[in-house]
């Protein structure tokens, strides 16, 4: 990417359009440059390979035309490390002095102006600007200045000195930016656009915690760094300039790279999924860090730089080596995470390759489309596009899986909870069969003995009647139903609505047997297979056998209508009698038999009412879901 800046830079310093003419004599007249010209073909070179000449040795050296050094245009690495100084003849030939500005082209870490006259003496002028020095000739006045050039370590440097009239100079800086003032401001739209990006990936990773999140955001912000800086430089020809383009902008290039590479193996998992990928990233990462090292070794302790640049070329070749691995493996794989690493490297390359040859074609256009750096831009912005969607695809999967788990983890304990609770029931329903079964055979045996032998007794005191053996006998005969009752609601196998039912009708029918009261039961013929655990049943069974007492007691009733009616929610059981009907105001014949009975329903969601209604009619409400 610096290289592409480079080129950009240089195109805006050579505009053939806006020099002027002079002789062809080597004496450069100021007076004549009312705004700028190149004066390349009026300048003499001498070249310090060794860059330890004192500059009074080399005033003696011989100079040869600038024009004959074919790569004044762009230096070749191998001569970067050498000092360059440029000799002019100039003249005043008006009757003011005349201070005009030089600019000798990109880029250079030292720039000094000598002038002879006659002596050596070095100028220094606080008006000088960015990559500008001015110098001044007084009325009349000749003389040679020797421009002392120290080149930036890059391989794109150039002498291509320009004289510029001192009242021209801010326009023609103003000029240059202007030019460029377009690509600088998609520059830096791209680099806000970077930052969006950069905060939702911090954003994302703050709230899932993954770390491919932060590392793609540390990538994606070297490249934010890479674009914005490189949009500032191109302003300026300052030492910052030269050490960004020299340096900086291949080591934000490098270290977002090794950021790219960790990324890439926490996006694709490849400890786990793709070991031997997962050794080789790893490898890299190390691998290029490791030459980043000893580049920058290279670049400030050394003046290898023909070494530096290869070792620069080598680790390029292994960042698109590596993108090319990974649009191989996205045929190979057929893995939709692939694919998103596959055409962002894709896109990046496509959009680099139009970008170099629009270089290659020296194409020098100020339009935004026919700019390299335009297509580098989007080709960065578009591949972190695809690395962003990959992330979220990923994450959105990760949540449906996190998600999943969680419910089956869920629904694994309530199976648990639900399959303790049935052995819980199991169990207790195993002892209250025990019960029954013991009740039925032990205490059931014992209570009709005694009723039998009360009996027998009866029958031989015919004549002689004890009252206390006729309560025996009907003491026995009551506690033996109470106990048939209570082992009836115990036992498992009478949990159904049928079995209720068909309780309460035998009960009820045997309960009214020659009392002078007809009781009449209606059920309907599609009763629903409902099971009804032992405690509902026995507090049902409780509040109807105290409503048939309290008939038979205090009603004086000669019928008795039991109805069971299905509802569109539930069931329905309607006691109701003839008699005189309840006094609502007076209870107290009742006692605490009507609480009671409230208080059983209540317990078991059942509503429960009673109303006087030719007679008393008691309701029995239950509402059953999915009825």
């Amino acid at each position: 990417m610096r290289r592409l800046a480079a080129f950009i830079f240089f195109s805006f310093f050579i505009i053939s359009g806006k020099s002027q003419n002079i002789t062809d004599t080597l004496l450069i007249n100021i007076t004549a440059i009312t705004e700028d010209s190149s004066i390349a073909g009026k300048t003499l070179l001498y070249i310090d390979s060794s860059s330890a000449m004192p500059v009074s040795e080399v005033i003696n050296k011989q100079f040869f035309p600038l024009m004959e050094f074919k790569k004044r245009k762009s230096i070749p690495p191998k001569m970067v490390n050498y000092t360059y100084y440029l000799k002019i003849f100039v003249a005043n030939t008006s009757d003011k002095q005349v201070s005009p500005f030089i600019y000798p082209g990109i880029y250079y870490n030292r720039f000094d102006i000598y002038k002879l006259n006659p002596s050596l003496e070095l100028i220094n002028n606080e008006k000088n600007k960015e990559g500008y020095k001015q110098f001044s000739l007084a009325a009349g006045e000749q003389s040679f200045l020797l421009i002392k050039l120290v080149p930036a370590r890059y391989e794109s440097n150039s002498l291509t000195p320009i004289i510029i009239s001192g009242s021209y100079i801010e326009n023609y800086i103003n000029f240059i930016i202007s030019h460029k003032d377009m690509m600088v401001k998609f520059g830096y739209i791209i680099s806000g656009v970077l930052l969006m990006m950069i905060l939702f990936m911090l954003t994302n990773f703050v709230i899932s915690r993954s770390t491919e999140f932060l590392y793609n955001a540390m990538y994606s912000f070297f490249m934010f760094l890479l674009i914005f800086f490189n949009s500032i430089v191109t302003r300026s020809a300052t030492s910052f300039a030269n050490l960004y383009l020299s340096y900086l902008d291949f080591l934000f290039l490098v270290t977002g790279t090794i950021f790219y590479i960790a990324f890439a193996r926490r996006f694709l998992n490849t400890k786990e999924l793709y070991k031997k990928l997962d050794i080789f990233l790893k490898f890299s990462e190390r691998f290029i860090l490791l030459l980043l090292c000893f580049y920058t070794y290279l670049n400030f302790f050394t003046k290898a730089f023909v070494y530096q640049l290869n070792l620069e070329n080598l680790m390029k070749i292994i960042i698109l080596s590596i993108g090319i691995i990974f649009i191989v493996l996205a045929f190979k794989k057929r893995n939709r995470l692939f694919n998103y690493l596959a055409a962002g490297n894709v896109i990046l390359v496509l959009f680099s390759t139009i970008s170099f040859l629009i270089i290659l074609s020296g194409l020098r256009s100020y339009a935004i489309l026919k700019n390299s750096l335009f297509y580098y831009y989007i080709g960065i912005v578009l591949e972190l596009t695809f690395f962003l969607l990959g992330l979220n695809y990923k994450n959105k999967n990760e949540l449906i899986k996190r998600i999943k788990e969680q419910e089956a983890l869920k629904l694994e304990a309530e199976k648990a909870e639900y399959e303790n609770q049935i052995a819980i029931i199991k169990a207790q329903q195993e002892v209250r069969n025990r019960i029954s079964a013991d009740m039925h055979d032990d205490l059931g045996a014992g209570m009709t003995t005694i009723r039998l032998y009360s009996e027998m007794a009866k029958n031989k005191l015919a004549d002689n009647p004890i009252p206390e053996i006729n309560k025996i006998s009907t003491s026995a005969n009551d506690l033996l139903n109470k106990m048939n009752a209570i082992i009836w609601s115990m036992s498992s196998s009478n949990d159904s609505l049928h079995n209720t039912i068909a309780y309460i009708r035998s009960y009820a029918q045997e309960y009214f047997e020659d009392t002078g009261i007809d009781c009449k039961i209606t059920i309907p013929e599609n009763l629903p297979n409902i099971e009804v655990i032992g405690e509902i049943r026995r507090n049902f069974f409780m509040v109807v056998k105290e409503a048939l007492n309290n008939i038979l007691k205090h009603a004086n009733a000669t019928e008795v209508k039991i109805n069971l009616v299905r509802v569109p929610d539930g069931l329905k059981l309607y006691i109701h009698d003839n008699g005189k009907g309840i006094d609502l105001e007076k209870l107290r014949q009742f006692g605490n038999g009507l609480k009671n009975m409230k208080k059983r329903m209540n317990d078991l969601d059942i509503e429960f009412s009673i109303e006087n209604k030719n007679g008393t009619l008691i309701t029995l409400y239950r509402k059953i879901e999915n009825f």
